[in-house]
């Protein structure tokens, strides 16, 4: 089992910026791939960004390309953290915020990854 908790959500003007943080623990916690997801009113859960499992490469969806950033952190020995950099925030990026934790699979399927956090509000107002 893999604990995922998001926290750094918020109100932000539009333009503005927000990190989100989310930390991973349990067993094996370090062997699984990292990716964020969103969900905004009355939508699917939207892929945003993840990374491979070695952490080099990362992957975004076009909607976030050039403002938003996914990295990891994996300096701690049992707490492994996953962060979202988001510049440039519009309306529009206005969702829950969730990561999540992938053994295998496509990293843009959310039927793709094994664990979840319960999500963190963003809100960018205009």
């Amino acid at each position: 089992q893999v604990q995922l908790v998001e926290s750094g959500g918020g109100l932000v003007q539009a333009g503005g910026s927000l990190r989100l943080s989310c930390a991973a623990s349990g067993r094996s916690a370090s062997a699984y791939a990292m990716g964020w997801f969103r969900r905004a009113p009355g939508k699917e859960r939207e892929f945003i960004a993840a990374l491979n499992w070695s952490a080099v490469s990362a992957y975004y969806a076009a909607s976030v390309k050039g403002r938003f950033t996914i990295s990891r952190d994996d300096t701690q020995n049992t707490v492994y953290r996953a962060y979202l950099q988001m510049n440039s925030l519009k309306p529009e990026d206005t969702a829950v915020y969730f990561c999540g934790a992938r053994a295998r699979g496509s990293y843009d399927l959310a039927s793709s990854y094994d664990f979840w956090g319960q999500g963190t509000q963003v809100t960018v107002s205009s």
